[in-house]
């Protein structure tokens, strides 16, 4: 069952190392914003055309822009000598530059809708149908299978 957050106030999302995040919540009208960004546009047209961009390069420009859109307000990030900074499109870009809170915002507020994304066609195995998930039982199957003679075959 699919469970609808119908509100619409943003939220608070902890990322760990003292950090925290007011977020709107991640809607497609946010997504396709993000999508037009032109940092994405480039980075997926560069992807396109050169195998060193990877699939990791677009997911860190995708990531900030969704957050330069969904951000509304920060606690725990300063400056080198620990003064609080104030929000800005720059500061984000450069807290997401940090592994761990990048990793922690793909996980907890991106993910969430791609794998709902992910799983809109897909259906849970079943043993009659994809075996993909099942469990072998012919584990030594192959040592007593027997090729078939040519003389039975036909083509």
């Amino acid at each position: 069952m699919l469970r609808l957050n119908l509100s619409t106030e943003a939220r608070w999302l902890n990322l760990g190392h003292g950090v925290r995040l007011l977020v709107e919540p991640l809607t497609t009208a946010i997504m396709l914003a993000a999508r037009s960004d032109p940092a994405i546009v480039v980075a997926a047209s560069e992807a396109e055309s050169n195998a060193d961009h990877s699939n990791e390069d677009l997911a860190r420009v995708v990531a900030k822009a969704v957050a330069r859109i969904v951000v509304k307000d920060w606690e725990g990030v300063g400056d080198e000598d620990g003064k609080p900074l104030p929000l800005s499109p720059e500061g984000i870009d450069a807290l997401l530059e940090l592994w761990p809170i990048f990793e922690a915002f793909q996980t907890k507020y991106i993910a969430g809708a791609l794998i709902l994304d992910a799983e809109k066609n897909a259906q849970p195995l079943s043993p009659i149908g994809n075996l993909a998930g099942a469990a072998s039982i012919a584990r030594n199957a192959d040592l007593f299978a027997r090729n078939a003679r040519a003389s039975f075959t036909s083509r």
